[in-house]
């Protein structure tokens, strides 16, 4: 299981870098800060998967506190949105560590 959340971790940190890096090269070239929105990236990448998911949403018991919390999700940056859970994963995949303290002998 550790594996497979290192995995992703590694998956989603390594989409989050190209992002940032594709956000970073539009801010030099167009001489302001250019960052691609969640909706953006999702709108270019397939857009009637997004109208799927709103109208899946919409016909939930919470709709409008799920529709709230999709709309204010897509206007954040897009490496956030995959940085973010990519850490978390990959803290989850890590390895716990045996010894928390040095004993003297060893400092």
């Amino acid at each position: 299981m550790r594996l497979l959340f290192r995995i992703i971790g590694t998956w989603l940190i390594g989409l989050a870098l190209i992002y940032l890096v594709v956000d970073g090269t539009r801010a030099l070239a167009s001489n302001s800060l250019v960052l691609t929105s969640l909706e953006q990236a999702w709108t270019n990448l397939h857009a009637p998967s997004l109208a799927g998911v709103s109208e899946f949403l919409d016909s939930r018991f919470f709709a409008a506190l799920l529709d709230g919390v999709l709309r204010t999700l897509l206007t954040y940056p897009v490496f956030a949105v995959l940085g973010v859970p990519g850490i978390v994963f990959a803290l989850m995949g890590r390895r716990p560590r045996r010894e928390r303290f040095l004993r003297q002998e060893q400092i």
